[in-house]
């Protein structure tokens, strides 16, 4: 080796050493940094992702008592740093559609109280947009909370928590909650990796990891989940692989950082792509009475907490089609 190229690749060697114990979850170390980090350099995006529902998927009573969260009868938010007595150490949801609660112990509240202070199965779920109480797990004793795959940043799950005896892989030691997190909710670092990783998976895929459910295991095809005559939520990448919209990206329309109300990327709406089905749309009454594409081709056919009329659920369809053949169901004979 020359000497100028072995001098060269010193001088890297010593400024890899020097960056990776001065960076803060640098490339090499790749620690989990949380979002305030990120906002050094991505302020407009953290701030989008602030107000969407992501960062609300799970969250400390400490912190979510600060909402206008409604709690079951029987419990209280704690007051301290660790909870007590019959206090919630966790909120999930709270954000649009619903809330549910997780006791002192980490385990999913399912037995409340009536007005008369008595033991009551149920009532356990918040509803936002109809502002009343539903059963959830009605009753069902010691439910764990195993679900953070798609409400936490960086969960590992605690394959066997029923039999280990070890509560060093249960969040702060409750033996209700069946894995580790770094942060409750859906941080940057979920995403895009920790630290300066920055790799991100913009497939539909990656989306579908948590927007999905899984179909009965032993159907002949992957069906998409109904139940009480509405599609269960969260099966937008069900609904999308189905869809006429199955060969792109959910990001080719979508911004991931916002609300998913105001996610449409300027210029990728309907008519952006629909031309002329647009152009000969405007010439209907339809149009002159404000119905949009979506009223029709998303409408409501999907419940995540209460329905809103008999025929209309509290999330959009992802399905687009429409069936023009009036005696054609919805949903196949099992429902």
């Amino acid at each position: 080796m020359n000497t100028r190229k072995y001098v060269f690749m010193a001088r890297l060697m010593v400024l890899a050493f020097v960056v990776s114990f001065s960076i803060p979850g640098s490339v090499f170390g790749q620690a989990y940094e949380g979002p305030e980090f990120c906002k050094d350099c991505h302020e407009d995006n953290y701030n989008e992702w602030r107000a969407s529902g992501h960062p609300f998927k799970l969250m400390k009573g400490q912190n979510a008592r600060n909402r206008p969260i409604p709690l079951p009868r029987g419990s209280d938010w704690p007051e301290g740093e660790t909870a007590v007595g019959d206090e919630v150490s966790y909120v999930i949801g709270g954000y649009k559609w619903k809330s549910r609660y997780i006791d002192k112990d980490g385990y999913i509240i399912t037995v409340t109280e009536d007005e008369n202070g008595q033991p009551v199965d149920g009532v356990n779920q918040y509803n936002y947009l109809t502002g009343e109480w539903s059963n959830y797990h009605a009753g069902e004793a010691m439910k764990p909370y195993d679900c953070g795959a798609c409400h936490t940043t960086n969960w590992v799950a605690d394959e066997d928590a029923e039999t280990d005896g070890d509560l060093s892989d249960n969040q702060d030691g409750l033996p209700g909650m069946w894995g580790t997190f770094d942060a409750g909710g859906i941080e940057c670092e979920q995403c895009h990796g920790n630290g300066l990783t920055m790799a991100v998976d913009k497939s539909a895929a990656a989306c579908g990891a948590c927007h999905y459910r899984e179909a009965d295991p032993d159907a002949e095809v992957n069906v998409i989940p109904a139940s009480g005559g509405f599609v269960k939520h969260h099966e937008q990448y069900n609904e999308h692989l189905a869809g006429p919209h199955s060969g792109l990206d959910c990001v080719s329309c979508h911004n991931p950082h916002k609300r998913g109300e105001y996610s449409i990327k300027e210029g990728f709406d309907c008519e952006s792509c629909h031309v002329q089905i647009a152009t000969s749309y405007a010439t209907t009454s339809m149009y002159d009475y404000n119905v949009e594409c979506t009223d029709c081709h998303m409408p409501l056919a999907t419940k995540s907490a209460q329905p809103t009329g008999p025929f209309a659920g509290d999330v959009m369809t992802h399905l687009f089609y429409i069936n023009t053949d009036p005696t054609a169901s919805m949903f196949t004979p099992e429902g």
